[in-house]
């Protein structure tokens, strides 16, 4: 009979590297005392890495750069599963996702129906902004990300070259 521990690892395997997860994707091999036990035991013989407060990742590994990041929607895929919220980019964020702005943000803004609160993810901090229900209708859709990046350029920077870029007909 396998232990915790070794149920855990071949999930994890099965999954590949730059899989992120959380202790509750865990839930059904123990208590939660001994999933966080096998995880912390894990973490110390190197298998998988803590990349923030109850985020793990299987890191994938390059011969020449060693360990790699996870990727940014691996890691809001954990937390929406983890929290049960929903997610949706904003501000410089969702311009850059369009194409509307050659700016790459420092930090990844996404309002949230779940709390406020900032992650550091090793050098990326991802801050999530609780708001209405109004603006999270459109939530995981590309009208939602068309809003944001919108309303992030203001009323004064939105010409027809923009609504072309969002419609899909690059003219330039």
């Amino acid at each position: 009979m396998q232990s915790t521990g070794d149920k855990i690892l071949k999930v994890i395997r099965g999954h590949g590297t730059g899989w992120v997860f959380t202790p509750a994707s865990f839930k059904k091999f123990g208590s939660r005392s001994a999933v966080e036990s096998a995880l912390r035991r894990h973490k110390n013989d190197g298998a998988i890495r803590q990349v923030a407060r109850g985020l793990y990742d299987y890191p994938p590994r390059d011969p020449r750069l060693g360990l790699l990041s996870p990727s940014l929607d691996r890691i809001l895929s954990a937390l929406e599963d983890r929290d049960a919220v929903r997610l949706q980019p904003s501000g410089a964020y969702a311009a850059n996702l369009l194409g509307l702005s050659d700016q790459v943000p420092m930090k990844f803004v996404f309002l949230t129906d779940g709390p406020t609160r900032k992650l550091r993810v090793g050098n990326r901090r991802i801050v999530l902004k609780r708001t209405t229900p109004r603006n999270m209708a459109p939530a995981g859709r590309i009208s939602g990300t068309v809003i944001q990046a919108l309303r992030w350029l203001g009323e004064g920077q939105v010409y027809d070259r923009i609504f072309r870029e969002v419609a899909g007909e690059r003219r330039d």
